[in-house]
């Protein structure tokens, strides 16, 4: 099985003025390499009709496909490293992959001209509907689309137009591309240019020359469907018109089907804004209780069982939601039905559960001047013999991310099949710990052994400034680093890791804002103290509440501060 070198340069130099149409050649070669099974006749063709293009033509069709739309007007269409625009656009158009005239329908013109130039160029119409020269283009739009609604030339709607509008045919081709060499749609051509300029910086991972996102064009497909639900959903586009499109989820494709589920759920939220009871019901239990043996989504189900709650329906959720209790899929999952079943049970009159003992954390109030509440208590509890730092979500994460560098990075097929990748592909799919455990427990056995803290310096040192999705380097100094690795015990770090392990998308989150350290500590007591921190009117995240419970439960020191101002603002 072939390799990719893991130091193989992926930029074009920004010296180089056509450095994007490197980057594309880039990306074209890759996908043709990896994934030309994928690819049908007309994306083959395009490959070739590209290749064979002059390369000043070459540049301006990546220069389109880096804009935002698909229609363009040649007067912006100017670059100095391109040249003579019509020189270059007239083998785009030769090909077919440019419209050299293309029918613009009312929005579109309304897209590509300013507002003094459509009075020009619709004077007449604007007349004829009775509209005042200072009218807004939004109101202009509103005024004359029914009037308006053949698709024209723009030198049929301007004959005056001092150049012309030219269509970009191959944008969703191109976009397709995109697609299966990023494996999402997130990541753009910018990652070239940051990666070149050294604001962003990746683990190099050998890729084999067979591992990529997609393994069939049903699964392409899929995905772009997928997207384009979501994008007309963000665009407020009607929930009963999207959810009768809904595809069905590939079933052997575990993480397309987590994007089908994600998905119901942002349909179902907002088919119950829109008091489409029945359908938001329809769309959590298909995203909640898949057919396929998957876990589906806890949110999906949370919300069902509370919808149904909302609508009276309190003998179906008790009836769906108290098998769930007895075996919750997270701690997220338990901690939301205990509070839910006891609710349902009073409204049909049964006895309650028996009550579970909420942990006893220990509590401070604290009266201080205003301002950033976190800043103010770490300003009054810091002493140079018990320093305090804002760590939230960063300390944890970062030194879990650090001793398990090699873990989290192993070129495992799925895992990565590009040099961008922030993190593995599949971090948050349901095997991504059982595929690497033996990974994973080697590196935890390092708390066993006390060398720990020498591997995690030497990860801080050898991969300072790379792309992790858990270490944030800004907020991971060395005198931070240190000064956990000499007060947090080896015990409590695996117990945390351990946690993070369990669940890593609900529990790389919830943290403590706070830690301080206490490196003078009588022997026996704990070196450190993690601080959640709640200003006026601020309440504990179920998330945190979790995490607070899990301190708790293994006697680590946590404490809630609540803060009251000492103006006596509310």
């Amino acid at each position: 099985m072939n390799s990719i070198p893991a130091a193989a340069p992926v930029t074009a130099s920004l010296d180089d003025p056509r450095y994007y149409l490197a980057n594309f050649r880039f990306v074209l070669a890759w996908v043709a390499e990896r994934h030309a099974d994928l690819l049908n006749t007309a994306e083959h063709r395009f490959l070739a009709d590209f290749a064979a293009l002059p390369e000043a033509s070459q540049a301006l069709l990546v220069r389109m496909v880096m804009r935002k739309g698909e229609h363009f007007r040649t007067s912006r269409l100017r670059y100095p490293e391109i040249g003579d625009t019509e020189a270059a656009l007239a083998p785009l158009v030769e090909a077919g992959l440019v419209e050299a005239a293309p029918a613009l329908d009312l929005a579109e013109l309304f897209g590509q001209l300013r507002l003094a130039e459509l009075r020009r160029a619709l004077a007449g119409e604007i007349a004829a509907a009775g509209l005042p020269a200072a009218t807004s283009k939004a109101v202009l739009f509103e005024a004359l689309s029914p009037r308006l609604t053949k698709a024209l030339p723009l030198a049929d709607w301007w004959p005056a137009a001092p150049d012309s509008v030219v269509h970009l045919v191959v944008m969703a081709t191109c976009e397709r591309l995109r697609l299966m060499f990023f494996g999402n749609l997130r990541q753009d051509w910018a990652e070239f240019v940051l990666t070149e300029l050294g604001l962003q910086r990746f683990e190099r991972v050998a890729i084999t020359a067979d591992s990529r996102a997609f393994r069939r064009r049903a699964e392409v497909d899929a995905y772009l469907a997928l997207h384009r639900l979501r994008e007309r959903l963000e665009a407020g586009e009607a929930v009963s018109v999207l959810q009768a499109e809904l595809p069905t989820p590939l079933a052997d494709n575990a993480w397309l089907a987590e994007r089908h589920r994600r998905l119901c759920v942002a349909l179902g939220r907002q088919a119950e804004r829109e008091g489409l009871g029945e359908s938001a019901l329809a769309l959590y239990a298909a995203a909640g209780w898949p057919e396929t043996g998957h876990t589906g989504s806890v949110e999906a189900r949370i919300r069902h069982l509370r919808l149904q709650e909302r609508r009276g329906e309190h003998a179906a959720a008790l009836a769906l939601a108290e098998p769930l209790a007895a075996a919750p899929a997270s701690e997220e999952e338990a901690q939301a039905l205990g509070r839910l079943v006891p609710r349902l049970r009073r409204r049909l009159g049964l006895a309650p559960p028996m009550p579970r003992r909420a942990p006893a954390y220990r509590q401070w109030t604290l009266t201080l001047p205003p301002g950033p509440v976190e800043a103010v208590v770490r300003d009054h509890l810091h002493g140079e013999a018990a320093p305090v730092h804002y760590v939230e979500n960063t300390l944890l994460t970062g030194l879990f991310g650090l001793l398990c560098w090699e873990a989290l990075f192993s070129p495992l097929p799925g895992a990565f099949f590009h040099p961008f990748h922030h993190g593995p592909a599949d971090l948050y799919r349901e095997d991504f710990v059982a595929r690497r455990r033996e990974r994973f427990a080697a590196c935890l056995a390092r708390l066993d052994d006390g060398s720990y803290r020498q591997a995690i310096r030497a990860t801080w040192r050898a991969k300072q400034g790379l792309a992790s999705p858990f270490v944030h380097w800004g907020a991971l100094d060395e005198v931070l680093l240190e000064r956990a690795l000499a007060c947090l015990p080896a015990t409590d770090l695996r117990a945390c890791f351990e946690r993070l392990l369990g669940d890593l998308k609900a529990n790389r989150a919830g943290l403590p804002d706070l830690i301080q350290f206490l490196p003078e500590a009588p022997q026996g007591e704990p070196r450190y103290r993690l601080i959640e921190v709640k200003g006026p009117g601020d309440r504990l995240q179920d998330n945190q509440r979790r995490w607070l419970a899990f301190f708790q439960a293994r006697g680590m020191p946590v404490v809630v501060c609540h803060v009251r101002w000492a103006t006596g603002e509310a």
